[in-house]
């Protein structure tokens, strides 16, 4: 263990949390209708005021997982208050049995419904967390609420109250997603840290989740996870979505299967655990681009043309996972390999992503590294959560590691 350059990066990490959170504090908060705005350019200037639903439950569990991991700072909870209050009061479908919004415009108006409930997730986690750090049981009643709806829907306990049904015909080529099992275990996982009293349920359904995810997604004779199979764990092979691998999804859903590994313990903790690092050896190893460095965003796992446009581009957060998840694995194991991982993919975030002039991490590179043009910071579908959380979990890591 070279302890000298733990304790530097260490450093780094530390810098970049402080400025990536004075990014958003500064730029994003949205001081006249609540919120946030995340659609951000390299500087920070807003460039287009519709509010992303998902957004708005991640920034509201990012600020108070602050508070949780470093103490209650008031423009911390107040931007996570902020977040939760704009969401209750603007972005829950009533009508439709309380199905969130995709996207709303600046004063909250709806503008999306979408199939999927990730909004629902997002919401959930944000109000235990926010629970977790005030005590306000009216939050841990909502989390719990949007629990059990994402389970009843994910599935087919209860019909989609938004009457949206499923993205293809019935009945033709249905399947199962690896998003929702990944997801609902990750949601499991706050939930089940803020909430001991329900303990029992959340390890039954933290079990059900990793269960599914290997029996039906992970394909150990063909190196993958797969993001779509049939109801039985089929492959659809002769078509392009039954062969798209996410090298980045694959390897968040490594460190949430090895959190839990952890929280099970004993023999089947340490089993789950080999399991989860074989995920993550899988999907690094397909997805690293030798040519260029980084990770590409998807691969066919034939090796054919993914029909993604953007599949060779590099994102920031698949390489978000990818220090976790290798940092969480070099300090479970003590396997160097994962260490190196780590500090290959650091690498390329500081030579690519991280921005020293203004803060925060570019979104979009191009496959040779360049940001794509005009460069952004923020978009509908990226805001303060997957960077602050992996710079906030990472740094903790290093305690743990730095400490042995």
């Amino acid at each position: 263990m070279d302890k000298t350059y733990l304790a530097e990066t260490q450093k780094w990490i530390k810098s970049q949390l402080e400025t990536c959170v004075d990014f958003w504090l500064t730029n994003g908060m949205d001081k006249e209708h609540g919120g946030v705005y995340t659609c951000l350019d390299r500087t920070g200037r807003v460039y287009s005021t519709d509010k992303s639903v998902w957004m708005q439950g991640r920034c509201a569990w990012m600020f108070a997982y602050l508070c949780s991991q470093y103490g209650v700072k008031k423009e911390w909870l107040d931007a996570s208050k902020s977040c939760l209050d704009f969401m209750e009061a603007h972005c829950i479908n009533r009508e439709a049995g309380d199905r969130m919004y995709f996207q709303t415009t600046a004063d909250g108006t709806p503008l999306r419904q979408r199939r999927y409930c990730f909004s629902e997730g997002f919401y959930a986690i944000a109000n235990a967390e926010y629970y977790g750090v005030t005590g306000d049981k009216e939050c841990l009643a909502r989390a719990r609420r949007a629990y059990k709806l994402i389970y009843e829907l994910n599935n087919g306990i209860i019909k989609d109250p938004t009457g949206l049904g499923s993205k293809g015909l019935p009945g033709v080529r249905d399947g199962r997603a690896l998003a929702d099992p990944m997801i609902y275990l990750n949601i499991t996982s706050v939930l089940r840290r803020v909430d001991p009293e329900h303990e029992a349920e959340y390890e039954k359904y933290s079990a059900e989740c990793a269960e599914t995810i290997f029996k039906y997604h992970v394909k150990p004779d063909m190196k993958c996870a797969l993001e779509n199979v049939g109801l039985n764990g089929e492959f659809w092979g002769d078509v392009t979505v039954g062969r798209i691998v996410n090298p980045g999804h694959d390897i968040e859903c490594s460190w949430f299967l090895m959190e839990y590994a952890n929280k099970l313990g004993g023999e089947n903790g340490a089993e789950l655990h080999k399991n989860a690092e074989m995920v993550f050896n899988n999907a690094i190893n397909a997805g690293w681009d030798k040519e260029y460095g980084g990770l590409l965003y998807f691969v066919d796992c034939l090796g054919n043309p993914p029909e993604a446009y953007e599949h060779d581009m590099k994102l920031w957060w698949p390489h978000d996972e990818i220090l976790i998840a290798s940092m969480m694995a070099y300090r479970d194991t003590q396997d160097e390999s994962y260490l190196e991982w780590f500090k290959k993919t650091l690498d390329y975030c500081k030579q690519y992503f991280a921005d020293e002039e203004y803060g925060e991490w570019y979104g979009y590179l191009r496959r040779d590294g360049k940001p794509t043009m005009p460069s952004t910071k923020g978009s509908t579908f990226k805001g303060p959560f997957h960077l602050p959380r992996m710079l906030v979990m990472v740094d903790k890591m290093l305690d743990q590691v730095l400490s042995k």
